[in-house]
């Protein structure tokens, strides 16, 4: 139930990736990265939210942010920054990093993907990459799109830095990561679209394990899927939203009291679970207003309120405008 939930989250927050840089790098080398929600615009067009991701095909590095411990990277990890969060990928903790400003990422927008970088002895190169063998290290780099509004638990229970080393991966991320390596450098037909659904199906499987990974005590969205209780409890509000639920009916169903089940709810997810169903109704409206033709009326059936007065309401109170003119800016975007 819990991954079929997480599942439903992601297709209704429109998870989209992209890889935007394949780099190639020998000798020392650092290369600093902008905050995501600078160039959000330009790498992923029509997201709210932008995570920067790299796969090391080859050698060895380190990631680093600030206000945490370095993070060594080897081949075949994977290392993802959810929160957006400006970092460092270099041969050694302490060099002192290139930059590329986010003007030159908006001036290349257009340009094939991924873009060739190469890096040696300090010196960028971004016009061409190194061959294979010549680099001592080479990263596929890019980037996961989704939107933060109305409502997306899931970024916030991410933290700022998420590795995945080789050793958890698996068999399937190496042939990811090989494929990735091989799509950027044959730029075949149709190679950008497997670059974009081969970085979203790593950043699923980075969230599960991740998910498989958090500790007995975690809190947050995603402990709570993997909560008895509270992830039957979010597995039916999502499987039905248009359900008249109560906290008493909830409760039935998963097999606690009214008391007990309000009370695990917010210790995972920081509000009860009636207040979690308003939000998660409005996502849906939200997405049904901005892919759909259907009225305003008819969406608000649909997400479980009586009357388009009542979800207009409610859309107001949690977006900050009424649902027609949501979808229009939306249009518009």
């Amino acid at each position: 139930m819990s991954r079929d939930t997480l599942s439903d989250l992601l297709r209704s927050v429109r998870l989209r990736g992209a890889v935007f840089f394949y780099v190639s790098l020998r000798d020392q080398w650092s290369a600093e990265a902008s905050a995501a929600q600078e160039i959000v615009k330009a790498v992923m067009p029509g997201c709210e939210h932008a995570m920067e991701y790299h796969m090391v095909a080859k050698g060895e590095g380190w990631a680093v942010v600030s206000g945490l411990p370095p993070v060594r990277l080897s081949a075949g990890d994977i290392v993802i920054f959810p929160q957006g969060d400006r970092h460092v990928i270099s041969s050694a903790p302490d060099l002192e990093p290139s930059r590329r400003e986010p003007e030159w990422v908006f001036a290349r927008r257009n340009d094939p993907k991924p873009l060739p970088i190469s890096i040696r002895h300090g010196v960028v190169d971004d016009q061409t990459s190194m061959p294979i063998e010549d680099a001592d290290a080479v990263l596929v780099c890019g980037f996961l799109g989704c939107d933060l509004k109305p409502f997306n638990p899931l970024i916030a229970a991410l933290p700022r830095i998420l590795h995945l080393p080789a050793s958890r991966t698996g068999d399937w991320v190496a042939r990811v990561i090989d494929q990735a390596v091989m799509e950027s450098n044959e730029r075949r037909p149709g190679g950008e679209a497997v670059l974009e659904r081969l970085s979203e199906m790593m950043f699923i499987d980075v969230a599960r394990r991740y998910l498989d990974s958090l500790p007995e005590e975690a809190i947050g969205w995603l402990a709570g899927l993997r909560d008895r209780f509270v992830g039957k409890a979010l597995a039916l509000l999502h499987e039905r939203p248009d359900h008249a639920w109560t906290v008493d009916d909830l409760g039935r169903e998963v097999g606690l009291s009214r008391s007990a089940l309000h009370e695990r709810f917010v210790n995972f997810l920081g509000h009860p679970p009636m207040q979690y169903l308003a939000n998660w109704r409005i996502q849906l409206g939200a997405r049904l207003l901005r892919e759909s033709n259907r009225t305003v009326a008819t969406i608000a059936l649909e997400v479980g309120y009586d009357s388009e007065a009542a979800f207009s309401r409610a859309f107001r109170r949690i977006v900050g405008m009424p649902p027609t003119a949501w979808r229009k800016a939306q249009a518009n975007a």
